[in-house]
């Protein structure tokens, strides 16, 4: 009998040879995947890559945000809640009580609480005040509203040992801390080394310093006097010139100084004049805003009441003024103390449409370059030129000569062919009105006026009644959109006559008389005076 083969070994082997072919075919399936990966990979184009960049960025934003908001809430669990319950046990049982009263639905008190709530930690955790700091819901608590005097929103009350004062200082969180020092007893910090120096001035972006060999006499009284006075500013004294330098580093080997340091390319200014309180003030008025200066919400009652009161606005986008930043220091350093420089961010429509819409330009997107003169509220000027460093310098020194126009608001000239009312513009209000041979009624009017459609339906009654007089013209101005300088009306509507013989001094119409009772004074008023004689007779 034979012996059978062992067919297990050549299965077995037949096996071997089957995986290893299946998995050279795998890997070479796998191999062709993976060059098409890289392929893949490699054709990722460049947005896919600043996608991925974005994402990282905004994750790092993200987490920014988170940090700030935990800093927030932190510095939001220091100032109280009050309520109908804890207010005047507040009040009575602390001597001093900083008090904001605030309504949810406001948008300043919104721009406010961080600032209030970031002062609140600066004054305990860095000052180590014992002022507290608390805010009121006045809309909920209305009648506790009342008891603290809180009538508008936001409303900030220093309590006093129990007696409220109010608030006259600034709304930023130092500007806060600033003014809640000085009422509360400290109007001046003293520095006593280099080390409380150096922490200083990393903490404070502007102050006013002053240097004295002692701490005595009338120079240092009128500084004291001046730093209560002073709102704003924090003011610091030194008896020691090496830390004075740390401080000021202009300041040299002086025995007796006073200077302001800002936060700018323009850091610091040396005041020049006698020690006594009235002009140190006014070096302070004119000296402490920056070379530009943003204009905000927040600080737009400081700006505005400066004693500089020609302003020049520059309303353009964060991006644009970066690359007219220069320039205007320039200028800004030029005119200093006698014309301020104020950028506004053209893109923040609440503040700054409310003045583009002053000159018509309520819609614009490009940069604008305005001027006020707040002696005179009616006087506004435009430059009408690119904003170049020679431009801005022409206008600025017009501006103080008084060689600029003043600049008045014009739509584009209408086309009055065959208008039985013509349309004045404030380009056309010469040509039309002033210098036109032929007596004139004029309407002025604004879209908002409620009574103006009234009375322009009476407008359109009268000129059709006097259509054949040929010396009379009828014609209308809206108010809103053109201006001109021997226009001045104030009450709409207005109707004013005209007459060849008197364009420099208008009558004024009534308007709240009937179409035929207009129509007799019209009739009255453009008889020669010999026949209006006769008819007195």
């Amino acid at each position: 009998m034979k012996t059978p083969k062992p067919r297990s070994k050549i299965t077995f082997l037949t096996l071997l040879l089957l995986c290893l072919y299946l998995i050279n075919a795998v890997n070479c399936d796998l191999t062709e995947t993976n060059v098409k990966v890289v392929e893949e990979e490699e054709d990722y184009d460049d947005d896919d890559f600043d996608q991925l960049l974005a994402l990282d960025n905004e994750e790092k934003q993200e987490e920014h945000h988170n940090n700030e908001a935990q800093v927030l809430s932190k510095a939001q669990r220091i100032v109280l809640e009050l309520n109908n319950d804890n207010t005047m046990k507040a009040i009575e049982k602390n001597v001093f009580v900083l008090v904001l009263g605030y309504a949810p639905w406001c948008p300043r008190s919104a721009e406010l609480m961080p600032q209030f709530a970031q002062a609140a930690t600066l004054l305990k955790d860095v000052v180590k005040s014992d002022v507290l700091l608390a805010k009121l819901d006045a809309e909920r608590y209305p009648k506790m509203a009342s008891t603290l005097q809180i009538k508008g929103f936001p409303t900030l009350i220093l309590f006093a040992n129990g007696t409220a004062q109010p608030y006259t200082g600034g709304f930023s969180a130092e500007e806060i801390v600033i003014w809640t020092r000085k009422k509360t007893g400290e109007p001046v910090v003293r520095i006593s080394s280099l080390a409380e120096a150096e922490e200083f001035v990393t903490k404070y972006h502007s102050f006013a310093i002053g240097l004295f060999e002692e701490f005595e006499g009338l120079a240092h009284s009128e500084f004291l006097k001046a730093a209560t006075s002073d709102n704003e500013i924090q003011f610091v004294e030194t008896s020691n010139v090496e830390i004075a330098n740390v401080l000021f580093p202009e300041i040299g080997a002086a025995k007796t100084f006073f200077g302001i340091v800002k936060s700018e390319p323009e850091r610091y200014t040396a005041f020049e004049g006698a020690f006594e309180k009235d002009k140190i003030l006014q070096f302070l008025n004119y000296n402490k805003f920056p070379l530009i200066t943003q204009l905000t919400d927040m600080n737009a009652v400081t700006v505005h009441s400066s004693p500089v009161k020609l302003q020049v606005m520059i309303f353009a986008k964060p991006d644009e003024l970066k690359k007219l930043i220069e320039p205007l220091q320039t200028v800004a350093r030029k005119f200093k103390s006698k014309i301020m420089f104020l950028f506004i961010d053209i893109t923040n429509e609440n503040l700054a449409k409310p003045f583009l819409t002053l000159f018509g330009l309520g819609d614009s997107t490009d940069i604008v370059v305005a001027a006020f003169d707040n002696n005179n509220i009616s006087s506004k000027f435009l430059l009408e030129s690119d904003p170049t460093q020679a431009n801005l310098e022409e206008f600025g020194s017009g501006l103080l000569n008084g060689n600029v126009q003043p600049y008045y608001k014009s739509q584009s000239i209408p086309d009055n062919t065959d208008a039985r009312i013509r349309v004045v513009v404030g380009k056309s209000f010469n040509e039309e009105v002033l210098n036109n041979p032929k007596n004139v009624i004029l309407e002025v009017y604004t879209p908002w006026c409620i009574n103006c459609e009234t009375m322009s339906k009476q407008v359109e009654k009268l000129a059709k009644h006097f259509k054949s007089l040929d010396d009379l013209v009828f014609a209308k101005i809206d108010a809103s959109t053109n201006e001109h300088s021997k226009l001045e009306v104030s009450d709409y509507p207005t109707l004013l006559l005209y007459k060849v013989d008197g364009k420099a001094n208008p009558i004024k119409l009534p308007t709240k008389s009937s179409s035929k009772d207009l129509a007799k004074l019209i009739s009255k008023h453009l008889k020669p005076k010999s026949e209006v004689s006769k008819d007195e007779l």
